[in-house]
């Protein structure tokens, strides 16, 4: 038929081969939108170079020497220049008097290989210099690189925290939206049990369970941050299970997986992704206030909310930079991430999908 179409006008022939090839995709569609997206891809290159240099930090090829002294005390940014000249000499030992207290002092044999030690440990750290790039903290540790690996482990555990707590909301937001019944109830019980208990008073009882480190706390974000999302996957599964699209899947025998999760998710990815981006930004702010109070990451690791914790102390000293480093690395990519994921919603808004 489509051969005497052709055969009668041959521009018919065109349109009818152009119309027999398939339609995009809904995730090839969504890509092509976020494309044309100036700021996203703009945002998606700042968060890939983040992302770029978490991993370098991650391998040990940058700020691996971060907890060492290589800086004076509190040294400025390189741009405000030094506060004052500094001579780089070495430390020289004082004498004792020579005195045998061998007999009254069984340690004294091990003096002098002390005092090798400690001449070793101070050829190494010296010469300390007066400016670093970013200014150095109290103990003359690079804030540039403490921002670094501070950033390692803050996105880390704000990234995957969120992505937690957005797989355990959308799970069970899903299925107590799409069954509905006994199994919706329970879920809506144990949604409402979570929701009655502030939510810091939460954090902090499984903190003090599970005790601290890094990935304990992102244990206890997810664990703690699924119900927001839960609420509106529940809302969106159950407008979309009666949707006509839906009903034809079930009446030609789809499965109840892949109606859940290749008809309906992809149709309401949008809000996990607002979610996502909304939980990432606070859980980086709960990481904060965890470490300040001692609840977050380990005492030999460092994060911009222990970053901050210590930039308290500096501005009592007028010593702004290190807060201002951390509020910087921290801003940017909040932003990035958050304007990313909003372009990535457009793109994948349903509504948007008929302007093709």
């Amino acid at each position: 038929m489509s051969s005497i179409i052709a055969n009668r006008d041959p521009r018919l022939a065109g349109h009818a081969h152009h119309s027999s090839h398939k339609s995009k995709g809904v995730w090839a569609a969504a890509w092509q939108r976020f494309r044309n997206n100036r700021v996203g891809m703009i945002c998606l290159l700042i968060v890939a170079a983040f992302g770029f240099m978490i991993a370098l930090s991650a391998l040990g090829l940058i700020a691996k020497n971060w907890q060492r002294e290589v800086g004076v005390p509190d040294a400025n940014p390189t741009f405000l220049g030094p506060t004052v000249e500094l001579d780089q000499m070495a430390i020289e030992q004082i004498p004792g008097p020579n005195v045998d207290i061998s007999s009254v002092d069984p340690l004294a044999p091990r003096y002098k290989e002390w005092e090798e030690l400690t001449a070793k440990m101070q050829v190494d750290t010296l010469p300390r210099a007066n400016t670093l790039v970013l200014g150095g903290d109290r103990l003359g540790r690079d804030v540039l690189s403490k921002a670094i690996k501070g950033a390692q482990i803050s996105i880390f555990v704000g990234v995957f925290a969120a992505l937690l707590a957005c797989t355990i909301g959308t799970a069970l937001g899903a299925i107590s939206g799409f069954f509905g019944g006994k199994v919706g109830d329970i879920l809506e019980w144990l949604y409402n049990v979570f929701t009655s208990i502030p939510g810091i008073l939460l954090i902090f009882a499984f903190a003090a369970v599970f005790g601290r480190g890094i990935s304990t706390v992102v244990f206890i974000l997810g664990l703690t941050g699924w119900t927001g999302i839960y609420r509106l996957m529940r809302a969106e599964y159950l407008k979309h299970a009666s949707r006509e699209y839906v009903r034809a899947a079930e009446a030609i025998g789809v499965s109840v997986g892949s109606r859940m999760f290749r008809h309906i998710l992809p149709n309401v990815s949008h809000v996990i992704l607002v979610q996502l981006s909304i939980l990432t930004v606070a859980f980086i702010k709960a990481e904060v206030i965890l470490s300040y109070l001692g609840l977050g990451v380990p005492l030999d690791a460092v994060s911009w909310g222990t970053m901050l914790a210590e930039a308290q102390g500096d501005l009592l000293r007028g010593k702004w930079w290190q807060l201002a480093a951390a509020t910087a690395f921290m801003a940017v990519f909040v932003t990035a991430f958050s304007l990313m994921t909003d372009a990535l919603r457009d793109a994948l808004d349903p509504k948007l999908r008929g302007l093709e």
